[in-house]
């Protein structure tokens, strides 16, 4: 075990299997004491309870808890249940998820709707729960588990792919809420083998993208020195970062301003020549209202 995150208070959600189970271990390799958030946690043999007897016998500290973070009252008791231990949480991953894949088409709004619930509202759930106790602590770090297909687009996943760029958006506003609180906020981006990915990849792909080879990336964005505001992908030992840019674009006065004119010139908005990535959305508002000046002058 190292000293990293020595003595850090972790939740981790979803963490009895998969990447959840990866990134616990990871933690308390670290030094952090982990809670060990999944549904079925406490019940005889549960994978949650087998990822405590693990993080136990690398020296660690842990506990499981039983908790649906669809259920808000839930996770209030499990930040409780941390604090009554421990007496602080400095980390908090949001992971826990599921799929629901189909095509739009053939999707039912239940299907859309759950998937939002577990993996949007879920994180909404625990990082609210633990949102002003890390800003009177001045200290917390989270990170929310978002995904290519949110990111890129995948077929089939309309519903998963909202709910993982909505956390990418999520992130982007409570880095800038929490940065004078010293509370940094990042996204984790993760291709991984896990139960959800078993049915879409080859035998062959599926030894390369062990979560193992994740849970760095997950352990550098919670540490003392982690960024804030950073989309971090991370798969197969490669770890890339993402960015939502903003070309320089056009500008177009009063007299040309209509769609003709402006279909025409498409490929002039997307040409990525000398494009930014905005520190806040005001910045969109500031770049477009200097072009216009710009123009009048």
């Amino acid at each position: 075990m190292t000293k990293l995150l020595h003595n850090k208070v972790a939740i981790v959600t979803g963490a009895g299997r998969g990447l959840g189970r990866a990134h616990a271990l990871e933690l308390a390799r670290h030094g952090a004491r982990v809670v060990v958030s999944d549904i079925g946690a406490g019940t005889p043999g549960s994978p949650a309870d087998a990822v405590v007897k693990a993080i136990e016998a690398l020296g660690g500290a842990a506990f499981a808890i039983d908790v649906d973070v669809t259920n808000p009252v839930q996770v209030a008791l499990m930040v409780k249940a941390a604090v009554a231990r421990w007496g602080r949480v400095d980390i908090l991953v949001n992971n826990a998820g599921i799929l629901r894949d189909k095509s739009f088409a053939k999707m039912s709004l239940d299907d859309f709707r759950l998937v939002m619930e577990v993996h949007l509202m879920g994180a909404v759930h625990c990082t609210h729960a633990v949102w002003n106790l890390m800003r009177e602590q001045q200290y917390g770090r989270i990170v929310m588990t978002s995904s290519s297909s949110g990111l890129y687009g995948n077929f089939g996943q309309a519903n998963y792919g909202a709910a993982k760029m909505a956390l990418v958006g999520l992130m982007q506003t409570l880095a800038l809420e929490g940065e004078r609180h010293n509370v940094r906020v990042n996204c984790l981006a993760p291709t991984a083998a896990t139960a959800m990915t078993e049915d879409l990849l080859t035998v062959e792909d599926l030894a390369l993208l062990a979560p193992e080879a994740v849970s760095p990336g997950l352990v550098a964005l919670v540490a003392d020195d982690a960024p804030t505001r950073m989309t971090l992908l991370a798969g197969a030992g490669s770890f890339e970062q993402a960015n939502i840019t903003m070309t320089q674009g056009i500008f177009l006065s009063a007299g040309e301003c209509h769609p003709e004119a402006l279909m025409m010139r498409f490929s002039d908005i997307a040409d990525r020549q000398a494009e930014t990535v905005p520190a806040t959305g005001f910045d969109q508002l500031r770049h477009e209202v200097a072009k216009a000046k710009a123009a009048q002058a």
